[in-house]
Protein backbone atom coordinates (compact mmCIF):
# COMPACT_ATOMS: atom_id res chain seq x y z
CA UNK A 1 0.00 0.00 0.00
CA UNK A 2 1.36 3.50 -0.91
CA UNK A 3 1.85 5.53 2.09
CA UNK A 4 2.79 9.35 2.70
CA UNK A 5 6.44 8.73 2.39
CA UNK A 6 6.09 7.52 -0.83
CA UNK A 7 4.71 11.15 -2.35
CA UNK A 8 7.66 12.59 -2.86
CA UNK A 9 6.41 15.24 0.62
CA UNK A 10 10.05 16.25 2.65
CA UNK A 11 10.87 14.98 5.96
CA UNK A 12 10.01 17.88 8.21
CA UNK A 13 6.50 17.48 6.82
CA UNK A 14 6.21 13.92 7.09
CA UNK A 15 6.81 14.59 10.67
CA UNK A 16 3.77 17.00 11.04
CA UNK A 17 1.84 14.31 9.14
CA UNK A 18 2.47 11.35 11.32
CA UNK A 19 1.79 13.99 14.63
CA UNK A 20 -1.47 15.05 12.93
CA UNK A 21 -2.63 11.01 12.96
CA UNK A 22 -2.54 10.50 9.12
CA UNK A 23 -1.41 6.93 8.76
CA UNK A 24 -2.93 5.91 4.98
CA UNK A 25 -3.37 8.84 1.92
CA UNK A 26 -6.92 8.89 0.93
CA UNK A 27 -7.65 8.21 -2.79
CA UNK A 28 -7.58 12.05 -3.53
CA UNK A 29 -4.55 12.58 -2.07
CA UNK A 30 -2.84 9.90 -4.02
CA UNK A 31 -3.76 11.29 -7.28
CA UNK A 32 -3.32 15.11 -6.41
CA UNK A 33 -0.15 14.94 -4.64
CA UNK A 34 2.23 14.22 -6.82
CA UNK A 35 0.34 16.38 -9.77
CA UNK A 36 0.78 19.25 -7.37
CA UNK A 37 4.25 18.70 -6.54
CA UNK A 38 4.93 18.47 -10.46
CA UNK A 39 3.45 21.72 -11.00
CA UNK A 40 0.28 21.51 -12.74
CA UNK A 41 -2.99 22.64 -12.16
CA UNK A 42 -5.48 20.50 -11.11
CA UNK A 43 -9.32 20.78 -11.48
CA UNK A 44 -9.93 17.93 -8.14
CA UNK A 45 -13.22 16.21 -7.80
CA UNK A 46 -13.69 13.96 -5.22
CA UNK A 47 -16.74 13.07 -2.49
CA UNK A 48 -16.86 15.15 1.05
CA UNK A 49 -14.99 13.80 3.66
CA UNK A 50 -11.85 12.63 1.67
CA UNK A 51 -9.14 14.90 2.62
CA UNK A 52 -9.42 17.13 -0.18
CA UNK A 53 -7.78 19.91 1.97
CA UNK A 54 -4.48 17.64 2.55
CA UNK A 55 -4.48 17.09 -0.99
CA UNK A 56 -4.15 20.62 -2.02
CA UNK A 57 -2.58 21.68 1.41
CA UNK A 58 0.61 19.46 2.33
CA UNK A 59 2.31 19.94 -1.87
CA UNK A 60 2.00 23.55 -1.20
CA UNK A 61 3.72 23.57 2.07
CA UNK A 62 6.39 21.42 0.80
CA UNK A 63 7.12 23.57 -2.30
CA UNK A 64 6.99 27.13 0.25
CA UNK A 65 9.13 25.06 2.44
CA UNK A 66 11.58 25.27 -0.52
CA UNK A 67 11.40 29.04 -0.83
CA UNK A 68 14.06 31.11 0.26
CA UNK A 69 13.52 34.15 2.77
CA UNK A 70 9.50 34.81 4.61
CA UNK A 71 6.95 37.36 2.84
CA UNK A 72 7.22 40.73 3.62
CA UNK A 73 4.46 42.84 5.47
CA UNK A 74 0.99 42.58 3.81
CA UNK A 75 2.22 40.07 1.57
CA UNK A 76 0.89 35.95 0.93
CA UNK A 77 2.84 33.68 -1.35
CA UNK A 78 -0.90 31.30 -1.31
CA UNK A 79 -4.11 32.05 -1.47
CA UNK A 80 -7.07 29.36 -0.61
CA UNK A 81 -10.53 30.79 -1.09
CA UNK A 82 -13.46 29.10 0.51
CA UNK A 83 -17.20 30.15 0.70
CA UNK A 84 -17.99 30.00 4.12
CA UNK A 85 -16.39 31.09 7.67
CA UNK A 86 -16.59 27.37 8.95
CA UNK A 87 -14.76 26.09 6.07
CA UNK A 88 -11.84 28.71 6.44
CA UNK A 89 -12.10 27.69 9.70
CA UNK A 90 -11.91 24.34 9.31
CA UNK A 91 -8.92 24.66 6.60
CA UNK A 92 -7.28 26.84 8.86
CA UNK A 93 -6.80 24.01 11.57
CA UNK A 94 -5.84 21.71 9.32
CA UNK A 95 -3.22 23.82 7.64
CA UNK A 96 -1.30 24.84 11.31
CA UNK A 97 -1.18 20.86 12.09
CA UNK A 98 0.80 20.40 8.86
CA UNK A 99 2.96 23.59 9.40
CA UNK A 100 3.55 22.82 13.25
CA UNK A 101 7.59 21.85 12.94
CA UNK A 102 8.66 24.63 10.22
CA UNK A 103 8.79 28.34 9.92
CA UNK A 104 5.58 29.00 8.07
CA UNK A 105 2.48 31.25 8.92
CA UNK A 106 -1.09 30.12 8.16
CA UNK A 107 -3.89 33.13 8.45
CA UNK A 108 -7.41 33.51 7.67
CA UNK A 109 -9.82 36.00 7.29
CA UNK A 110 -13.89 35.95 7.63
CA UNK A 111 -16.83 38.44 8.01
CA UNK A 112 -18.03 38.92 10.92
CA UNK A 113 -14.75 39.15 12.88
CA UNK A 114 -12.84 42.56 13.70
CA UNK A 115 -11.16 43.62 10.43
CA UNK A 116 -8.91 45.29 12.35
CA UNK A 117 -7.31 42.93 13.90
CA UNK A 118 -7.11 40.86 10.36
CA UNK A 119 -5.29 43.98 8.97
CA UNK A 120 -2.74 44.12 12.06
CA UNK A 121 -2.10 39.95 11.28
CA UNK A 122 -1.73 40.60 7.94
CA UNK A 123 0.98 43.31 8.62
CA UNK A 124 3.24 40.65 9.14
CA UNK A 125 2.98 38.68 6.36
CA UNK A 126 1.82 35.77 5.55
CA UNK A 127 3.04 32.16 3.89
CA UNK A 128 -0.66 31.47 2.98
CA UNK A 129 -3.74 32.92 3.61
CA UNK A 130 -7.29 31.22 3.70
CA UNK A 131 -10.22 33.60 3.10
CA UNK A 132 -14.08 34.33 2.44
CA UNK A 133 -14.32 36.28 -0.97
CA UNK A 134 -16.16 39.72 0.49
CA UNK A 135 -13.78 40.21 3.24
CA UNK A 136 -10.78 39.64 1.48
CA UNK A 137 -11.84 42.25 -1.58
CA UNK A 138 -12.65 44.23 1.72
CA UNK A 139 -8.80 44.19 2.80
CA UNK A 140 -7.85 44.50 -0.58
CA UNK A 141 -9.62 47.77 -1.11
CA UNK A 142 -7.94 49.28 2.55
CA UNK A 143 -4.32 47.63 1.19
CA UNK A 144 -3.85 45.81 4.18
CA UNK A 145 -2.35 43.00 1.68
CA UNK A 146 -1.32 42.50 -1.97
CA UNK A 147 -2.44 39.60 -3.77
CA UNK A 148 0.25 39.56 -6.46
CA UNK A 149 3.07 38.15 -4.80
CA UNK A 150 1.01 34.78 -4.15
CA UNK A 151 1.95 31.62 -6.39
CA UNK A 152 -0.70 29.66 -5.90
CA UNK A 153 -4.25 30.01 -5.80
CA UNK A 154 -6.87 27.15 -4.50
CA UNK A 155 -10.73 27.78 -4.76
CA UNK A 156 -12.39 24.94 -2.39
CA UNK A 157 -15.68 24.08 -3.05
CA UNK A 158 -15.88 26.30 -5.78
CA UNK A 159 -19.56 24.85 -6.80
CA UNK A 160 -20.99 26.67 -3.72
CA UNK A 161 -19.15 29.67 -4.19
CA UNK A 162 -20.91 29.54 -7.82
CA UNK A 163 -24.27 29.05 -5.74
CA UNK A 164 -23.89 31.55 -3.61
CA UNK A 165 -22.84 34.20 -6.36
CA UNK A 166 -19.54 34.62 -6.04
CA UNK A 167 -18.51 34.63 -9.19
CA UNK A 168 -17.82 38.56 -9.92
CA UNK A 169 -15.77 38.19 -6.33
CA UNK A 170 -13.95 35.05 -7.79
CA UNK A 171 -13.03 36.79 -11.39
CA UNK A 172 -11.25 40.11 -9.37
CA UNK A 173 -9.84 37.68 -7.13
CA UNK A 174 -7.87 35.49 -10.14
CA UNK A 175 -7.13 38.90 -11.52
CA UNK A 176 -5.37 40.53 -8.62
CA UNK A 177 -3.12 37.28 -7.71
CA UNK A 178 0.25 37.34 -9.69
CA UNK A 179 1.38 35.69 -12.43
CA UNK A 180 2.55 32.97 -13.31
CA UNK A 181 0.90 31.07 -10.25
CA UNK A 182 -0.66 27.29 -10.17
CA UNK A 183 -4.28 27.24 -9.70
CA UNK A 184 -5.99 24.34 -7.75
CA UNK A 185 -9.91 24.05 -7.86
CA UNK A 186 -11.41 21.40 -5.71
CA UNK A 187 -15.18 20.44 -5.20
CA UNK A 188 -17.26 17.53 -4.93
CA UNK A 189 -20.00 18.01 -7.51
CA UNK A 190 -19.96 19.36 -10.93
CA UNK A 191 -22.69 21.31 -12.45
CA UNK A 192 -21.92 23.05 -15.75
CA UNK A 193 -20.63 25.95 -14.40
CA UNK A 194 -17.53 24.79 -12.75
CA UNK A 195 -16.65 23.33 -16.88
CA UNK A 196 -16.87 26.89 -17.13
CA UNK A 197 -14.77 28.32 -14.69
CA UNK A 198 -12.03 25.58 -14.89
CA UNK A 199 -11.48 27.03 -18.64
CA UNK A 200 -11.30 30.42 -17.46
CA UNK A 201 -9.31 30.13 -14.24
CA UNK A 202 -6.92 27.06 -14.89
CA UNK A 203 -4.09 26.52 -17.46
CA UNK A 204 -3.87 23.27 -19.04
CA UNK A 205 -5.17 21.20 -15.74
CA UNK A 206 -5.24 17.82 -14.92
CA UNK A 207 -7.75 16.54 -14.12
CA UNK A 208 -8.60 14.08 -10.98
CA UNK A 209 -11.53 12.29 -9.92
CA UNK A 210 -12.00 9.69 -7.19
CA UNK A 211 -15.48 8.94 -8.03
CA UNK A 212 -18.35 9.96 -10.41
CA UNK A 213 -19.44 13.69 -9.07
CA UNK A 214 -22.43 14.07 -6.84
CA UNK A 215 -22.31 10.38 -5.47
CA UNK A 216 -21.97 10.12 -1.73
CA UNK A 217 -19.55 8.13 0.50
CA UNK A 218 -20.34 4.20 0.24
CA UNK A 219 -19.44 4.15 4.20
CA UNK A 220 -23.16 6.10 4.66
CA UNK A 221 -26.53 4.50 5.30
CA UNK A 222 -28.95 6.53 3.74
CA UNK A 223 -32.74 6.20 4.87
CA UNK A 224 -35.61 8.07 4.47
CA UNK A 225 -38.63 8.25 6.17
CA UNK A 226 -42.06 9.38 4.27
CA UNK A 227 -44.22 11.98 6.80
CA UNK A 228 -46.67 14.87 6.66
CA UNK A 229 -44.50 18.14 7.20
CA UNK A 230 -46.59 19.01 10.71
CA UNK A 231 -45.06 15.52 11.79
CA UNK A 232 -41.52 15.50 11.29
CA UNK A 233 -40.30 17.30 14.76
CA UNK A 234 -42.16 14.36 16.58
CA UNK A 235 -40.33 11.75 14.02
CA UNK A 236 -37.41 13.00 14.55
CA UNK A 237 -37.12 13.55 18.49
CA UNK A 238 -38.53 10.00 18.11
CA UNK A 239 -35.01 8.92 16.17
CA UNK A 240 -32.92 11.29 18.67
CA UNK A 241 -34.28 9.49 21.39
CA UNK A 242 -33.52 6.26 20.38
CA UNK A 243 -29.52 7.98 19.65
CA UNK A 244 -29.04 9.98 22.72
CA UNK A 245 -25.38 9.59 23.20
CA UNK A 246 -24.93 9.96 19.53
CA UNK A 247 -23.58 13.49 17.66
CA UNK A 248 -26.38 14.24 15.79
CA UNK A 249 -26.32 17.10 12.88
CA UNK A 250 -29.93 18.53 11.93
CA UNK A 251 -30.10 20.35 8.35
CA UNK A 252 -33.39 22.56 9.01
CA UNK A 253 -34.21 25.10 5.30
CA UNK A 254 -34.60 28.32 6.62
CA UNK A 255 -32.61 30.46 9.25
CA UNK A 256 -36.19 30.61 11.56
CA UNK A 257 -37.09 27.18 11.31
CA UNK A 258 -33.55 26.12 12.63
CA UNK A 259 -34.05 28.31 15.71
CA UNK A 260 -37.23 27.16 16.46
CA UNK A 261 -36.79 23.45 15.69
CA UNK A 262 -33.29 23.85 18.37
CA UNK A 263 -35.19 25.79 20.85
CA UNK A 264 -37.89 23.30 20.99
CA UNK A 265 -35.73 20.11 21.02
CA UNK A 266 -33.74 22.21 24.09
CA UNK A 267 -37.50 22.64 25.91
CA UNK A 268 -37.65 18.69 24.88
CA UNK A 269 -34.95 18.18 27.19
CA UNK A 270 -32.56 17.58 24.16
CA UNK A 271 -28.66 18.78 24.55
CA UNK A 272 -29.34 21.31 21.05
CA UNK A 273 -27.13 24.10 19.67
CA UNK A 274 -27.90 25.77 16.31
CA UNK A 275 -25.81 27.45 13.82
CA UNK A 276 -27.34 29.69 10.56
CA UNK A 277 -26.87 33.05 8.83
CA UNK A 278 -28.47 35.36 11.39
CA UNK A 279 -25.77 34.13 14.39
CA UNK A 280 -22.37 36.10 14.78
CA UNK A 281 -19.10 34.54 14.20
CA UNK A 282 -18.82 34.29 18.08
CA UNK A 283 -22.07 32.54 18.47
CA UNK A 284 -21.45 30.14 15.49
CA UNK A 285 -18.07 29.64 16.86
CA UNK A 286 -19.19 28.44 20.46
CA UNK A 287 -22.20 26.39 18.94
CA UNK A 288 -19.62 24.22 16.91
CA UNK A 289 -17.35 23.78 19.96
CA UNK A 290 -20.11 22.90 22.24
CA UNK A 291 -21.19 20.47 19.68
CA UNK A 292 -17.35 19.36 18.92
CA UNK A 293 -16.73 18.66 22.66
CA UNK A 294 -20.02 16.91 23.41
CA UNK A 295 -21.87 19.51 25.62
CA UNK A 296 -24.16 19.62 22.52
CA UNK A 297 -25.43 16.69 21.06
CA UNK A 298 -27.77 17.69 18.65
CA UNK A 299 -26.73 20.75 16.07
CA UNK A 300 -29.16 22.34 14.26
CA UNK A 301 -27.79 24.06 10.97
CA UNK A 302 -29.03 25.37 7.41
CA UNK A 303 -26.82 24.68 4.65
CA UNK A 304 -24.31 27.04 6.00
CA UNK A 305 -23.03 24.05 7.62
CA UNK A 306 -23.32 21.68 4.97
CA UNK A 307 -19.28 22.47 4.31
CA UNK A 308 -17.00 23.30 6.82
CA UNK A 309 -18.01 21.50 9.74
CA UNK A 310 -14.94 18.69 9.91
CA UNK A 311 -16.15 16.67 13.05
CA UNK A 312 -15.21 12.66 12.98
CA UNK A 313 -17.74 11.67 15.87
CA UNK A 314 -21.12 12.92 13.70
CA UNK A 315 -23.17 9.49 13.34
CA UNK A 316 -26.48 10.80 12.11
CA UNK A 317 -27.18 13.02 10.07
CA UNK A 318 -31.03 14.46 9.91
CA UNK A 319 -32.58 16.39 6.75
CA UNK A 320 -35.70 17.62 8.53
CA UNK A 321 -35.98 19.61 5.25
CA UNK A 322 -34.68 18.13 1.65
CA UNK A 323 -32.59 20.53 0.06
CA UNK A 324 -34.13 22.70 -2.82
CA UNK A 325 -30.79 21.56 -4.37
CA UNK A 326 -29.81 18.45 -5.22
CA UNK A 327 -25.57 18.86 -4.43
CA UNK A 328 -26.49 20.55 -1.10
CA UNK A 329 -27.78 16.99 -0.18
CA UNK A 330 -24.25 15.15 -0.95
CA UNK A 331 -22.93 17.86 0.75
CA UNK A 332 -25.14 17.90 3.76
CA UNK A 333 -24.51 13.86 4.34
CA UNK A 334 -20.53 14.08 3.86
CA UNK A 335 -20.45 15.77 7.61
CA UNK A 336 -20.84 11.88 8.67
CA UNK A 337 -18.68 8.96 7.50
CA UNK A 338 -15.74 11.37 8.02
CA UNK A 339 -12.01 9.64 8.02
CA UNK A 340 -12.95 6.25 7.05
CA UNK A 341 -15.85 5.84 9.65
CA UNK A 342 -19.22 5.05 8.69
CA UNK A 343 -22.63 6.88 9.37
CA UNK A 344 -26.37 7.36 8.82
CA UNK A 345 -28.02 9.79 6.72
CA UNK A 346 -31.71 10.44 7.52
CA UNK A 347 -34.06 12.27 5.46
CA UNK A 348 -37.76 13.49 6.06
CA UNK A 349 -39.80 13.91 2.59
CA UNK A 350 -43.33 15.21 3.03
CA UNK A 351 -45.49 15.32 -0.19
CA UNK A 352 -44.63 18.61 -1.54
CA UNK A 353 -41.09 17.84 -1.54
CA UNK A 354 -41.29 14.11 -4.24
CA UNK A 355 -39.78 16.05 -6.60
CA UNK A 356 -36.57 17.36 -4.76
CA UNK A 357 -36.47 13.56 -3.38
CA UNK A 358 -36.27 12.67 -7.07
CA UNK A 359 -33.53 14.98 -8.24
CA UNK A 360 -31.13 13.66 -5.28
CA UNK A 361 -31.75 10.25 -6.61
CA UNK A 362 -30.97 11.11 -9.83
CA UNK A 363 -27.93 12.75 -8.94
CA UNK A 364 -26.71 10.28 -6.77
CA UNK A 365 -27.56 7.52 -9.11
CA UNK A 366 -29.57 5.37 -6.38
CA UNK A 367 -32.60 4.89 -4.99
CA UNK A 368 -32.71 5.59 -1.12
CA UNK A 369 -33.96 3.23 1.38
CA UNK A 370 -37.39 3.62 2.87
CA UNK A 371 -37.38 3.34 6.31
CA UNK A 372 -41.05 3.81 7.17
CA UNK A 373 -44.01 5.92 5.93
CA UNK A 374 -45.41 6.19 2.04
CA UNK A 375 -47.83 8.73 0.28
CA UNK A 376 -50.63 7.34 -2.26
CA UNK A 377 -50.45 8.63 -5.68
CA UNK A 378 -53.08 11.16 -4.77
CA UNK A 379 -51.86 12.97 -2.03
CA UNK A 380 -48.53 13.35 -4.55
CA UNK A 381 -50.70 14.98 -6.73
CA UNK A 382 -52.86 17.15 -4.68
CA UNK A 383 -49.47 18.20 -2.23
CA UNK A 384 -49.09 22.04 -2.69
CA UNK A 385 -46.58 22.80 -5.43
CA UNK A 386 -43.22 24.13 -3.90
CA UNK A 387 -41.46 27.45 -5.99
CA UNK A 388 -37.85 27.34 -6.85
CA UNK A 389 -35.86 29.78 -5.54
CA UNK A 390 -34.35 31.83 -7.41
CA UNK A 391 -31.13 34.46 -7.34
CA UNK A 392 -27.42 33.24 -7.34
CA UNK A 393 -27.89 30.78 -4.15
CA UNK A 394 -31.13 28.53 -6.02
CA UNK A 395 -32.94 28.13 -3.51
CA UNK A 396 -32.20 31.23 -1.02
CA UNK A 397 -33.74 35.27 -0.64
CA UNK A 398 -35.42 35.87 -4.11
CA UNK A 399 -34.94 39.32 -5.43
CA UNK A 400 -37.37 41.80 -5.02
CA UNK A 401 -39.40 42.32 -8.09
CA UNK A 402 -40.14 46.45 -9.31
CA UNK A 403 -43.96 47.32 -8.49
CA UNK A 404 -44.60 44.49 -6.38
CA UNK A 405 -44.47 45.31 -3.00
CA UNK A 406 -47.83 46.97 -1.04
CA UNK A 407 -50.04 47.93 -3.26
CA UNK A 408 -50.40 52.33 -2.74
CA UNK A 409 -53.94 53.88 -2.56
CA UNK A 410 -54.89 56.06 -5.17
CA UNK A 411 -54.61 59.48 -5.20
CA UNK A 412 -58.02 61.77 -4.34
CA UNK A 413 -57.67 65.05 -6.27
CA UNK A 414 -59.48 67.54 -4.41
CA UNK A 415 -59.91 70.35 -6.80
CA UNK A 416 -56.16 71.62 -7.23
CA UNK A 417 -55.58 73.84 -9.37
CA UNK A 418 -53.63 71.55 -11.76
CA UNK A 419 -56.04 68.75 -11.55
CA UNK A 420 -54.92 66.37 -14.26
CA UNK A 421 -58.20 64.65 -13.93
CA UNK A 422 -61.71 64.99 -12.96
CA UNK A 423 -64.69 61.83 -11.98
CA UNK A 424 -67.62 61.38 -14.01
CA UNK A 425 -70.95 60.49 -13.20
CA UNK A 426 -69.78 56.67 -13.03
CA UNK A 427 -66.95 57.29 -10.65
CA UNK A 428 -64.15 56.84 -13.49
CA UNK A 429 -61.21 59.06 -13.89
CA UNK A 430 -62.35 61.58 -17.16
CA UNK A 431 -59.34 63.13 -18.98
CA UNK A 432 -60.01 67.22 -19.23
CA UNK A 433 -59.72 68.51 -22.02
CA UNK A 434 -59.47 72.12 -21.17
CA UNK A 435 -56.42 71.48 -19.04
CA UNK A 436 -53.56 73.50 -20.18
CA UNK A 437 -50.77 71.39 -21.45
CA UNK A 438 -47.04 71.79 -19.55
CA UNK A 439 -45.43 74.34 -22.10
CA UNK A 440 -48.63 76.24 -20.97
CA UNK A 441 -48.34 75.94 -17.38
CA UNK A 442 -44.56 77.04 -17.50
CA UNK A 443 -45.35 80.08 -19.29
CA UNK A 444 -47.95 81.43 -16.78
CA UNK A 445 -46.07 80.28 -13.65
CA UNK A 446 -43.45 82.52 -15.23
CA UNK A 447 -45.63 85.40 -15.75
CA UNK A 448 -47.07 85.55 -12.49
CA UNK A 449 -43.72 84.98 -11.03
CA UNK A 450 -42.71 88.45 -12.92
CA UNK A 451 -45.34 90.54 -11.73
CA UNK A 452 -44.38 89.72 -7.97
CA UNK A 453 -42.64 92.83 -6.54
CA UNK A 454 -38.64 92.76 -6.44
CA UNK A 455 -37.32 93.48 -2.61
CA UNK A 456 -34.13 93.11 -3.79
CA UNK A 457 -33.79 89.56 -1.79
CA UNK A 458 -32.24 88.22 0.84
CA UNK A 459 -28.74 88.85 0.11
CA UNK A 460 -29.10 92.61 -1.29
CA UNK A 461 -31.22 92.99 2.10
CA UNK A 462 -28.67 91.22 4.50
CA UNK A 463 -25.54 93.32 2.28
CA UNK A 464 -27.29 96.93 3.11
CA UNK A 465 -27.99 96.07 6.47
CA UNK A 466 -24.45 95.65 7.29
CA UNK A 467 -23.61 98.81 5.82
CA UNK A 468 -26.02 100.59 7.93
CA UNK A 469 -24.35 98.82 11.04
CA UNK A 470 -20.96 99.76 9.42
Amino acid sequence: MTKFEDLGLSPSLLKSVTDAGYTDPTPIQLKAIPIVLEGHDIMGLAQTGTGKTAAFGLPIIDQLLSMQGRPRPKEIRALVVAPTRELVTQIRDNLRNFVRHTHLRIGAVVGGASIHVQQKNLGRGTDILIATPGRLLDLVERKALFLNTAKFLVLDEADQMLDLGFIHDLRKISKLVGTPRQTLLFSATMPKQIEDLSQAFLNDPVRVETNPPGRAVDKINQSVHFVYQKAKTEKLKDCLIERRDDLSLVFSRTKHGAERLMKHLVECGFKATSIHGNKSQGQRTRAIEAFRSGEARILVATDVAARGIDIPGVTHVYNFDLPEVAEAYVHRIGRTARAGKGGEAVAFCSPEEMRLLGDIERLTGQEITTASGEFSEQEIANAPKRKRGGGGNKGGNRKRQPNKGKRRKPVKHQGSPHQDSQRNNDGKPQNDQNKPGRAARKKQNQAANSNRPNNGGGRRRRAKRNAVAA
